[in-house]
């Protein structure tokens, strides 16, 4: 199971923490379930960008394990029903993937749900390494 982070002060000043217990009055919200939510990326890089997160305070993509696949797994449906829920048809457009560490802005595991991928803007690309490259980085997806 992924290294978990309890402390209640990470918690309380964790920005996804703070989404996932209904403490954020601004972000809205798209779907959830007991183990996940799934909300709108503030800085979309494409016509569609969400965030899928886990209720349970985990680092980053750094922090899974083996035991850890389901979680992905799950993390990555709701990705993609929620992007069927917008009305994009096309899965062969998009790109799922998590950012490493240094190159996350908020410690806590969010999976990066984009659509139409062929859209993602220029100014932002690079933080959207290919899929090949993000499954040998986190051995994840």
């Amino acid at each position: 199971m992924a290294e978990l982070n309890l402390d209640s002060e990470t918690n309380q000043t964790c920005t996804f923490c703070l989404i996932v217990n209904d403490q954020d009055e601004l972000t809205k919200v798209i779907k959830a379930n007991k183990e996940l939510v799934c909300f709108r990326d503030i800085f979309p890089a494409a016509p569609h960008h969400y965030l899928v997160v886990p209720k349970q305070h985990i680092h980053s993509c750094l922090s899974l394990h083996k035991g850890d696949i389901d979680l992905v797994k799950r993390m990555v449906e709701m990705g993609k029903a929620v992007l069927h829920d917008q009305g994009i048809a096309d899965m062969k457009d998009i790109s799922l993937g998590f950012h490493q560490p240094p190159y996350t802005s908020v410690d806590h595991l969010h999976l990066h749900v984009l659509a139409p991928a062929s859209q993602i803007s220029m100014d932002k690309k690079y933080k959207f390494i290919p899929s090949s490259i993000r499954k040998n980085i986190c051995g994840c997806i």
